[in-house]
């Protein structure tokens, strides 16, 4: 079915079901072969591209909808999400349903909680909906032209990221289970756009004792195997809660 029938269609259900004019954003990071990628949407039969969003049910609370909309993305649960900022500007609609009638809910304004979320990428199973032709990871400077302000949610969700380095623990949601040091140090090099001193990372990081190190080591390679890390979960879940105590 064509994208504006499909669209036509559901908005009769969005009056009865959802909650007017409140929407939610997600963008969902996961990291894969040195490289922080973006989830990313291409409207069928449009050639645009968007970051997974949707509408918040009447029975269900912010961060339910935002489970529930990148459970039905990505298959995976217990997913790491962030409320980092509301987007309210006027006419956030503009371009996309300007040929159909005033009365799409999809036309009304809307208010949008954006969320980030933090994703092992080999946990996930990417889906399309009825929406969609596309559903892929991207890389974060390789990213596509958006609809509406989705840049600018993009844009600001990696400011934050970034500055939450700075009194949270990252890595958990993002790594596999066991994981190096060099590893780890390039996941935050990556996210922070800069380099970072080998031996003041190390020492900060286990400062933070939130690290377990494992009797095993990386196999392969010219070089002495490094050695494997796992996170400590109860220590790192403590961290989210308390924050840490030193920046970047």
């Amino acid at each position: 079915m064509e994208f504006n029938k499909i669209i036509e269609e559901k908005s009769a259900e969005a009056w009865e079901v959802y909650i007017p004019n409140l929407s939610v954003d997600c963008v969902v990071f996961g990291f894969h072969d040195t490289t922080l990628k973006v989830l990313v949407t291409r409207l069928k039969d449009k050639d645009i591209w968007a970051i997974p969003g949707g509408y918040v049910l009447k029975t269900e609370n912010l961060k339910e909808a935002a489970n529930r909309i990148l459970f039905t993305r990505t298959g995976a649960e217990n997913i790491y999400l962030e409320e980092f900022k509301v987007f309210s500007n006027l006419n956030r609609n503009d371009g996309v349903f300007d040929e159909f009638p005033d009365t799409l809910w999809n036309k009304q304004r809307f208010l949008s909680v954006g969320f980030y979320a933090l994703v092992d990428f080999h946990q996930v199973n990417l889906v399309m909906d009825d929406i969609s032709d596309a559903c892929e990871w991207k890389a974060i400077d390789e990213l596509p032209d958006f609809m509406m302000d989705h840049r600018s949610i993009f844009d600001i969700a990696l400011i934050t990221l970034r500055k939450q380095l700075n009194d949270k623990p990252i890595g958990y949601n993002l790594l596999p289970e066991k994981f190096t040091m060099p590893e780890l140090q390039k996941l935050y090099e990556i996210i922070l756009a800069k380099k970072l001193n080998r031996g003041n990372f190390y020492r900060k990081m286990l400062r933070y004792d939130i690290l377990i190190k494992l009797d095993e080591s990386r196999k392969g390679g010219a070089h002495k195997a490094p050695d494997l890390y796992q996170f400590d979960v109860e220590k790192y879940e403590k961290a989210l809660k308390e924050g840490l105590n030193n920046g970047w």
